[in-house]
């Protein structure tokens, strides 16, 4: 488990340096505008004590988001196994959706075409939807090598036994599923597989939102702009809460040990408070409207969309609604539908502020 996290962040950081590597072209003489923040509710004075509540606020709002499926087992209507689970799930996919496509990918595409930058090769190629494509692709390799080698390693693990005419197959220490395959029950193989499949979509999902929690973090602790904070900061809040439920419920699927999930809610409810902090610090030298910013943060957008679109497609609602659960009742998938579209409906309306 250990090699394949490793070569998910060994992936996942290559891919991001080549992708920066286009930040240096931005230096050029570009308008005096574009390199100072002349927008008349720039106020650094008021804007420091909003960033101080934003910090904390975010930070409670993650906390009680991802660590709210967590705490689901002791409610029986919220166990996993119930169709409340699915369709609250299903209502944090589609969150996780249009967090994509209506605010990471458009940001990503207005920093990218901004006049701030220089017309070639900026303006002549869309390097959002270029690296957006290539971050679904990477996604794509990582999900699907992470899952053979743990594929790999579960299979080592599963050690054939003969009694009699009949074969068994007892899979040994796997997780926290072990057993014998009896009458209707799952097979052993089939649980493990599973298992695995939740640990390495919860492991790619984290990183994933890391990345992206930490590029809108830094946005708005290096912004001193008074009239949009407010709202952002609202905005971010429900976005971090119920984006925190969807990784929660995965958290939770994958089985983990109590320290990993301790890990994994810990980096997810600090890495946007600690973006804004960091942007705060650097707010005398990051300019967001420079060329370098815009880049730099417009090409990490676009990877991050990419990574959410195809998360949110296919480890998060294919997965589930070409699952067993959901293919067996219409009416259920009725209802998941209808939650996906709230999510994602309510996450879009909030483009409106964040």
């Amino acid at each position: 488990m250990a090699s394949s996290s490793s070569l998910l962040v060994k992936l996942f950081s290559i891919f991001l340096m080549i992708i920066c590597i286009f930040a240096p072209q931005a230096v050029s003489v570009v308008p005096e505008e574009c390199q100072t923040e002349t927008d008349g509710c720039t106020n650094k004075e008021k804007a420091l004590p909003l960033k101080v509540i934003a910090i904390f606020s975010i930070l409670i709002s993650s906390v009680i988001g991802v660590c709210s499926p967590l705490f689901t087992r002791s409610i029986p209507a919220l166990h996993p196994d119930k169709a409340l689970f699915v369709i609250v799930k299903c209502f944090a996919a589609g969150i996780i959706l249009a967090t994509g496509f209506m605010h990471v990918l458009p940001d990503s595409f207005d920093m990218l075409s901004s006049r701030c930058l220089k017309e070639n090769p900026w303006h002549k190629f869309p390097f959002t939807g270029f690296v957006a494509m290539l971050s679904a692709i990477v996604t794509l390799m990582v999900d699907s090598m992470a899952t053979s080698m743990y594929s790999k390693r579960c299979n080592s693990e599963v050690i054939p036994e003969v009694r009699g005419e009949q074969s068994e197959t007892v899979v040994v220490n796997v997780g926290h599923f072990h057993g014998h395959h009896h009458g209707s029950k799952p097979a052993p193989g089939n649980v493990s597989q599973q298992l695995m499949r939740y640990r390495v979509v919860a492991m790619v999902l984290e990183l994933g939102i890391v990345v992206h929690s930490v590029v809108i973090g830094l946005s708005l602790g290096a912004s001193n702009n008074t009239c949009t904070i407010k709202g952002l900061v609202a905005a971010l809040c429900f976005h971090q809460m119920f984006e925190g439920m969807g990784l929660g419920g995965c958290i939770l699927q994958a089985e983990y040990k109590a320290l990993k999930k301790f890990v994994m809610v810990f980096f997810f409810s600090v890495t946007t408070p600690f973006g804004i902090a960091l942007g705060i610090a650097l707010s005398r030298t990051y300019k967001e409207n420079s060329p370098t910013a815009l880049i730099t943060v417009g090409l990490l957008n676009a990877s991050s969309a990419g990574l959410l679109i195809y998360m949110a497609l296919v480890d998060l609602l294919s997965a589930e609604f070409m699952g067993p659960k959901l293919q067996e009742s219409i009416k259920l998938q009725v209802k998941s539908y209808a939650a996906v579209l709230l999510g994602a409906g309510g996450m879009s309306l909030m483009a409106k502020w964040a």
